[in-house]
């Protein structure tokens, strides 16, 4: 049983050795923008994404300037172009929400679609407003990977607490964050436990109508078998946890040290940085507004 454990193990690496730090955005990197207080690139990121939100439609020489904003600190946060984009091409497909937009919107046709009774009619002014959200969700998103990968989890909750977002929103962050990688640590035991437990790995040569795993019915059983197990794992550590919790005398509010003073040079970077995408706003408004 260890042999056939041991090569089950030796086999299926990427499933069994997995630990949960994947699911940890942060990339521990020598970069201005890691080096910069977590608080002034969190209130520039929110200010980005809402410059975003808040330009009219439209506006594409801002959206130009606004994406040339993050690809710069995209290169100087020494995570690359490459990564960013990638990660933000994960968000891309949430965009397809707003496709109904091409169709009732009301505009110039642009093209008429026949779907059996109905004709479905596509216009200049709904293909403006969908390029429009998939652009600023793009836009969007890379701002908030470039923040979390060069901000601490801790450092994004103080900068929370330091714009006075409600501390109980705060400290729900916090314990979502924490016991999110526990309840995947109990998700990878049971994949482990699973897989050491797998009569069949690999199809047999000698063998073949025979599935490795049993039939599609077998693995859909053991699957709701895991998910049942993983909600009662989850309910009772859960418990223990929160009596843990209050044995050492939580009392619902998560308590820090005193935060520091901004440096100036972080006050000036913020202050830049403000103004520039207010500049960026108010010539969208004036313009396209």
């Amino acid at each position: 049983m260890g042999r056939h454990a041991a090569s089950v193990l030796g086999r299926r690496p990427e499933s069994i050795r997995m630990h949960t730090h994947f699911l940890d955005p942060y990339r521990p990197l020598a970069s201005p923008v890691h080096a910069l207080e977590g608080r002034v690139k969190f209130v520039l990121a929110v200010a980005f994404i809402l410059t975003v939100s808040l330009t009219p439609l439209g506006a594409w020489p801002v959206y130009v300037l606004l994406w040339s904003i993050v690809l710069s600190a995209e290169i100087l946060s020494g995570l690359g172009i490459g990564y960013v984009l990638r990660r933000a091409s994960l968000a891309l497909p949430f965009v397809l929400a707003a496709l109904p937009l091409v169709f009732t919107t009301p505009g110039t046709p642009w093209l008429q679609l026949p779907l059996g009774t109905w004709l479905l009619t596509l216009s200049l002014d709904g293909l403006l407003r969908f390029a429009n959200v998939a652009v600023k969700s793009w836009l969007s998103v890379q701002a908030a990977i470039v923040l979390a990968s060069s901000t601490e989890f801790p450092d994004l909750l103080l900068a929370m607490r330091a714009v006075r977002i409600p501390r109980l929103l705060v400290a729900m962050f916090g314990l979502m964050w924490r016991y999110l990688f526990v309840l995947v640590d109990e998700a990878l035991r049971l994949m482990r436990a699973r897989a050491a437990r797998s009569g069949i790995v690999r199809r047999p040569a000698d063998a073949p109508g025979l599935r490795p795993g049993g039939s599609l019915a077998w693995r859909g059983k053991v699957a709701g078998g895991m998910a049942g197990s993983l909600f009662l794992r989850a309910v009772d550590r859960s418990d223990r946890i929160y009596v843990a919790m209050l044995s050492r005398g939580y009392d619902g509010e998560a308590r820090s040290f005193a935060s520091q003073p901004v440096p100036r040079a972080a006050r000036v970077t913020l202050g830049i940085g403000l103004a520039l995408l207010g500049l960026l706003w108010l010539g969208g408004l004036l313009v396209w507004g």
